[in-house]
């Protein structure tokens, strides 16, 4: 049955491929359909993996002292029966046999399916086996992963229109989003969610991807079914599931002139970025991990102007990096960029990006993460990590021109306090011996509105100032950015929004310090024009949007978008703003 979907477009581009339903948890398991020949072989593989976990759990079973709880020997007794119960592994060999499953995608999917069966169960005491359960399954996957089998039967050929695989999801957090992106560009082509907005942290991971994606599609997970053909159509936020052949016959063409258009504005790389009165503005990239630093060189950026370095501690299995791992990190980013500026963020932690095992006590029940402990007021109730961060950054500087950048800053006193652990930072590195450069450029993140009127303040005390659109927008307004109920009211055209953003600029020139825009709104074409009529001459982005600005950039006048954009500030009723924004569009 075909039907259609709506949902935020959050990165362009159109994807045709097959449904992957999946959940966080098994994100990272291999999926790949196995050959004809290959069947029986699969099926021994998932066999040898029950008869291993079986003898694991009789191991434990013999290990299992004299005076042991009775307890412990039925939960292995709960493990054995669930490990062959005989539905669970007639539904494993009839995914293998009939859709050539290998054997973990089987495995994951029915982890999902019975997850399912558990959470509707009245009785308390049986809906808690949901975790024996999944523990077993956890325990087969395991086995099966000393004895991998061979993937040469699935290979990304590149000339189907469904080769690759879309994947459907409830949510994916920014976490499990990194481990869709180590697989992204071999097995998956889109995804789905049914939560999540334009400027969530999981959009602006999808966007760094370079894929297309809908997000807060709902019901997405329950009306798609595995393996159905799937439209992702990444420009309008529109989702079409078995399509007809001639609405599929018209995407594969889009497609194709998309990519064709993608082609074309290589011939950008060696242009410079300049408007058509000849104002040069300077393109920066947004990355989240040390890899992406190749990709922003090769789209031609002049720098980083935002490396999100809160996403090192979100990497698979991973910890929080020590600090020689940031220093190989941040080094690895100033190499990569070869003498181009890196802006390196502090932990940005909070929120829906608090690394595991260093929640602070007062953020554990936190009933608005957004509101709560986070970012610099997270790092200063955590000194002996913000130190480590920063003479990470410090030693890394001595490779290439860095610069430091501090979020959510909004009292004088934290402006104080982090000047001061960087001066500690300084001395410890002296102390210890250790090479650095000690004069670093340090920057401010302007993203709440306190920050912004205080914007005179900042620009006394700091290099530069850079702004934060997506908090800026989500703390003027007062509207959570991820939830759908109030998102038709997220308006980066606001007047409280863009007055803000002029205010920011106007102080930063009077200074005599650069400003940018390292939100959101700076990789949209939508808002280019009003960004350069502001008088915006910095723009931060994900790679894959550098070259798309760039081609508008050259083809607009700076002079001709402020007089325009004057009208759009003054304008306050809705009709004003839109004929305010329409003789903006015709500049």
């Amino acid at each position: 049955m075909s039907f259609i979907l709506h949902g935020a477009p959050v990165s362009r581009g159109i994807a045709i491929g097959r449904a992957c339903l999946i959940a966080p948890a098994t994100l990272e398991v291999n999926r790949y359909r196995i050959s004809s020949s290959q069947i029986e072989a699969e099926i021994a593989r998932f066999h040898a993996a029950q008869d291993q976990v079986r003898r694991e759990l009789e191991a434990l079973r013999a290990e299992l002292p004299a005076d042991a709880p009775a307890e412990m020997n039925a939960f292995l007794n709960v493990h054995a029966l669930l490990l062959h119960d005989a539905t669970l592994t007639e539904a494993i060999l009839t995914l293998i046999r009939a859709r050539r499953y290998n054997a973990e995608w089987a495995l994951a999917e029915q982890l999902e399916k019975f997850g399912h069966y558990f959470d509707d169960i009245e009785n308390e005491y049986l809906r808690e086996r949901k975790a024996d359960f999944q523990q077993v399954v956890e325990q087969l996957l395991k086995a099966l992963a000393k004895t991998p089998a061979s993937i040469a039967a699935y290979t990304h050929s590149g000339h189907s229109p469904v080769d690759s695989k879309i994947v459907i999801a409830h949510d994916i957090s920014p976490a499990d989003m990194l481990q869709f992106r180590t697989r992204a560009t071999q097995t998956f082509c889109g995804f789905i969610t049914e939560r999540g907005g334009s400027t969530s942290h999981t959009a602006i991971v999808a966007r760094s991807l370079g894929i297309p994606a809908v997000l807060g599609a709902p019901l997405a997970s329950v009306l798609i079914r595995q393996d159905d053909l799937i439209i992702v159509d990444g420009n309008e936020g529109v989702v079409m599931v078995q399509p007809s052949p001639r609405v599929l016959e018209e995407y594969v063409y889009q497609r194709r002139r998309y990519l064709r258009r993608q082609i074309s504005l290589s011939g950008l790389l060696s242009a410079p970025a300049c408007t058509a009165d000849g104002i040069q503005v300077n393109l920066y990239a947004n990355i989240e991990l040390p890899e992406d630093a190749r990709a922003a060189l090769e789209a031609g950026a002049c720098g980083i102007g935002l490396f999100r370095t809160e996403f090192l501690w979100m990497r698979p299995h991973g910890q929080a990096p020590e600090e020689e791992a940031q220093f190989e990190a941040y080094r690895h980013v100033v190499e990569t960029m070869n003498g181009r500026p890196v802006t390196i963020r502090t932990f940005d932690a909070g929120a829906d990006k608090m690394p595991d095992g260093y929640a602070h006590s007062s953020t554990e029940y936190a009933p608005n993460p957004a509101l709560g402990l986070r970012a610099i007021r997270w790092s200063l109730a955590e000194p002996r990590i913000l130190l480590a961060q920063l003479r990470a950054i410090l030693r890394a500087a001595r490779f290439g021109p860095v610069r430091i950048l501090i979020p959510m800053l909004t009292h004088a006193q934290q402006i104080g306090q982090t000047f001061e652990l960087i001066q500690a930072a300084r001395r410890q590195c002296m102390e210890a011996g250790l090479n650095i450069e000690p004069d670093l450029q340090i920057g401010a993140m302007i993203e709440v509105p306190a920050s912004a009127l205080m914007a005179p303040f900042f620009a006394k005390h700091f290099d530069f100032l850079s702004m934060g659109t997506n908090d800026l927008i989500q703390y003027t307004l007062a509207i959570d950015r991820c939830d759908k109920a109030v998102a038709h009211l997220y308006d980066p055209l606001h007047p409280a929004v863009l007055r803000l953003i002029a205010e920011t600029l106007r102080s930063g020139h009077q200074a005599g310090i650069p400003v940018s825009v390292c939100g959101e709104m700076a990789g949209d074409p939508a808002f280019t024009r009003v960004l350069l009529g502001l008088g915006l001459t910095e723009f931060s982005m994900p790679a894959s949007q550098l070259l798309i600005i760039k081609q508008h950039i050259r083809q607009l006048k700076q002079c001709a978008l402020k007089s325009a954009v004057r009208g759009l500030l003054a304008a306050h009723e809705p009709k004003a703003r839109q004929a305010a924004l329409q003789r903006l569009s015709q500049v």
